[in-house]
């Protein structure tokens, strides 16, 4: 399927690898801070890989900017 990425959806502990191995407490912290999105699908809680990669960007934004 073109355009659309392999993975939507990130597993909440695969979603504490991608960000660099923080914990799960982070992870739902951020959830509950809405800088990341947490779908559920059936019991089963997914982080959307298009709000961790705008996550990522925005660090990286602010750490540019800091630096400048």
């Amino acid at each position: 399927m073109d355009g659309i990425p392999d993975q939507l959806l990130v597993p909440v502990p695969g979603a504490c690898s991608t960000l660099g191995g923080v914990s799960r407490t982070t992870v739902y912290d951020l959830v509950n801070r809405g800088e990341l999105v947490k779908v559920n699908i059936g019991r089963r809680g997914f982080i959307t890989a298009k709000s961790l990669a705008a996550y990522v960007d925005r660090l990286s934004e602010c750490a540019a900017a800091a630096t400048a």
